[in-house]
């Protein structure tokens, strides 16, 4: 553990809890991807699956669950909480997420560590997160109406993967052999995607507007 990986952690922590601020709270998930909130539970669900059989530390299995709970339970509040499923916007949030599961499930079976399982399916959590926002990023591009939770979180997710870039890093120069192309090319890639939202999410705050993509 390192303050970049801790860091990194805690905005991916906050980025959560903003978001379920937001749903519980508000009772609206105006301007959130459902697309993107079944992604993330699928990368947790694939990613996590040693959780009960391999003990590294008790911060590490808190934070297991705190992610995979929270990103199933947002996905119930949009698909069945009486109040907050009305305030979903399923005629903007039509990228077909479908079709990102299975080049990333492929690519693990031919790129990744070890071949067994549990390894695939960690390398395939890594290749659907890279590009799990998609499906958020499109939607805040087609409404161009993002309220400042809904634009706070994405730009939390970004930062966190940001911060593991960096936790990563030093990493490769304070520890000895220490080489995982998977991760570091997955997390580049997601990095890179947030890259147009960080630049219009700066430019609207220096020049005090309010946030918007362009289609």
């Amino acid at each position: 553990m390192n303050i970049f990986r801790f860091a990194g952690d805690m905005t991916h922590l906050f980025s959560v809890l903003v978001l379920l601020l937001k749903i519980h709270t508000i009772k609206s998930c105006a301007g959130i991807s459902l697309k993107t909130q079944e992604l993330y539970a699928l990368v947790f669900i694939t990613r996590y699956l040693d959780i009960f059989t391999d003990f590294i530390s008790f911060y590490n299995i808190i934070m297991k669950l705190i992610f995979l709970g929270s990103s199933l339970s947002i996905v119930w509040y949009m698909r069945r909480h009486k109040i907050v499923r009305r305030s979903y916007d399923k005629d903007q949030d039509t990228f077909r997420h479908y079709f990102l599961i299975l080049p990333c499930l492929l690519l693990a079976l031919l790129i990744h560590e070890k071949f067994t399982f549990r390894e695939v399916m960690w390398s395939f959590s890594l290749y659907l997160e890279a590009v799990a926002i998609l499906p958020q990023l499109v939607l805040l591009q087609r409404t161009r109406n993002i309220d400042n939770l809904t634009g706070q979180y994405v730009l939390l997710l970004g930062a966190y993967r940001s911060l593991y870039i960096l936790n990563w890093i030093y990493r490769y120069f304070s520890e000895p052999h220490y080489v995982h192309w998977i991760p570091w090319i997955a997390g580049l890639v997601q990095t890179l995607l947030y890259a147009d939202f960080f630049y219009y999410y700066f430019q609207s705050w220096k020049n005090n507007k309010k946030l918007e993509l362009p289609a």
